[in-house]
């Protein structure tokens, strides 16, 4: 039998009815009740007195688990500060008769070491063992940072989301007046902590509950949680204490909601004049199935108020923080996808490539997340696959623009991700094999990539010219141990002219995990590099004369 690691905890949990819900499925809240327990005790193992929650983030299910079922949760320090610690918490569900195994959930919580008397508390670092815990303590660093910064990015985001006009109030579209859920709950001695604290991960299970009310009253369905921006405990509670719950839809995106909760403390003193303490938020989000296990669209949201106005900007900005915040949950080892590339076979591929891009720009779905000036950022997620749109309104004509965007030894001008680009194939007039190197990102090694590049001018009746972009393999360009290999699934231009003078130039990328550095910290709310690009490269174009041009022609 494998033993935990150093300083790792190992629980394990036989699922029985009395965890499951109606479905037969362990139930979200008693998971997050083993989840808190287990990574308290890393906690406290590694500092070597009593710990208490500060937050829980991040936390993703990506499994159900059913009553029959064995759970393991596996927590271990990451890294530890000056006196907080952040736990990694990974949930492995296996199947007693197939011996299968499968991922359930990770998470990320932070404790807080509690002092004995006034003496002061400075945590010792943690023991790296292995390359994977160096990789996850420079990503504790990163995911701290973005913790610290969370308030400072909502603001600015939602800054940015009052820009936006007011939502359209269509047929179809509902209130979430009939979505709110109020439940209270008297704290007793079994709902206690060994520090006679109201034990966090009931107040975090209780928490679940009226979240899931309040998602299931709109979708008429089966809700299941699939991820929780954040639980943060901003004060404790006691045994004797009242607690009061209370949640509400926020707003939906297709086929997830977001439901907000708050709860506020009394003791008996502060219930007999309703004076209560915030002492948690979390927002949780969820999916719903039809009773054909089929995913259900949720209906549009149409704020009544301005309460309702701002929780459902706040539900927009959190969605553009946490796809940014993906990035800097977990190290992502990426499986190749990229094709051979086969001169035998280039009129398929180089077609492949262009009606890939198409493809991916015709798809529904697409959300706006930033309007600065001339350029607008949509987002499209399906399938815990992410990708980009940026669109861009440049004072030249498409053609001139068309030239200058499909020469890939030019990108470096005005692409900061971009260090060097060298042509290595001119395969044919309409399609070039492209070596580009990358700068260095959070420390890491620089990347570098090879790309086949291909291009269409519009047909008689269009006016869309194409530049496509996905990495191919050739054996004359093997990878370098002085770069990390990445890869570029789908990319490209889309230039479509507006008149003769001006054009609009619509850029798409299928973030695949090696280049989502590049975009994470944008995507989050903590970076303008999509926006600052955009800016440079429409201020090349419209720049650029029309010397060299000419010959093209």
């Amino acid at each position: 039998m494998e033993r935990a690691a150093p300083g790792e905890v190992c629980m394990s949990r036989a699922i029985s009815p009395a965890h499951a819900n109606p479905r037969g499925e362990l139930s979200a809240g008693q998971l997050l009740k083993w989840v808190d327990a287990a990574a308290c005790l890393a906690a406290e193992k590694h500092a070597g007195v009593s710990c208490v929650t500060a937050s829980v983030d991040d936390i993703r299910f990506e499994e159900t688990a059913k009553v029959g079922q064995v759970l393991t949760i596996k927590a271990k320090v990451t890294r530890a500060f000056s006196t907080s610690m952040e736990i990694s918490i990974k949930v492995i569900v296996q199947d007693m008769f197939t011996g299968v195994e499968k991922l359930v959930s990770v998470a990320f919580s932070t404790f807080v070491a509690k002092p004995i008397g006034k003496e002061k508390i400075h945590l010792k670092p943690v023991i790296l063992l292995t390359e994977q815990d160096h990789v996850e303590h420079n990503l504790a660093s990163e995911r701290r940072k973005v913790r610290l910064h969370h308030e400072d990015t909502f603001k600015n985001l939602m800054k940015e989301n009052s820009k936006f006009d007011d939502p359209i109030c269509d047929e179809g579209m509902v209130s979430t007046s009939g979505t709110s859920v109020q439940s209270i709950e008297l704290v007793l001695p079994p709902h206690a902590n060994h520090h006679g604290n109201t034990f966090g991960g009931q107040i975090m299970a209780w928490m679940e509950t009226v979240a899931t009310i309040s998602a299931s009253r709109l979708c008429g369905a089966h809700p299941l949680l699939k991820s929780v921006d954040m639980f943060k405990f901003r004060g404790p509670s006691t045994v004797g204490d009242r607690l009061v719950f209370n949640a509400i839809v926020n707003n939906t995106f297709q086929t997830c909601v977001e439901v907000g909760v708050r709860v506020e403390a009394f003791d008996c003193q502060e219930w007999s004049e309703g004076r209560g303490r915030h002492i948690n938020s979390a927002f949780l989000i969820y999916n719903a199935v039809n009773d054909k296990e089929e995913l259900v669209t949720f209906p549009r949201i149409k704020p009544m108020s301005k309460d309702d106005l701002r929780r459902y900007h706040g539900a927009i900005a959190r969605k553009r923080i946490r796809l940014g915040r993906k990035y800097v949950i977990s190290h992502k080892e990426e499986v190749p996808l990229c094709v051979h590339w086969d001169v035998t076979n280039q009129v398929s591929l180089s077609n492949a490539n262009v009606e890939a891009l198409k493809n991916l720009a015709a798809r529904s779905g697409w959300e706006v997340t930033s309007v600065v000036e001339k350029i607008k950022i949509y987002t499209l997620e399906e399938n815990d696959i992410l990708s980009v749109w940026v669109e861009k309104h440049v004072e030249r004509p498409a053609h001139l623009t068309y030239h200058l965007l499909s020469d890939f030894t030019k990108r470096p001008l005005w692409d900061p991700h971009y260090v060097s680009c060298e042509v290595i194939d001119c395969v044919s007039e309409d399609d070039q094999i492209y070596y580009i190197t990358c700068p260095v990102v959070n420390g890491d090694k620089p990347k570098d990539l090879v790309v086949l590049v291909s291009r269409r001018r519009p047909l008689k009746d269009g006016n869309t010219y194409t530049v496509a972009v996905k990495s191919v393999t050739l054996p004359s360009v093997p990878p370098s141990p002085q770069y990390s290999r990445s890869e570029i699934l789908c990319a490209g231009f889309l230039i479509h002219a507006i008149d003769s003078s001006s054009c609009t130039v619509s850029y798409f990328n299928q973030i695949s995990a090696s280049i989502s550095p590049y975009f994470a910290g944008n995507l989050g709310g903590w970076s303008k590099s999509i926006e600052e690009t955009a800016a440079s490269c429409i201020q090349f174009i419209e720049n650029a004369t029309d010397d060299g041009l000419i010959d093209i022609f």
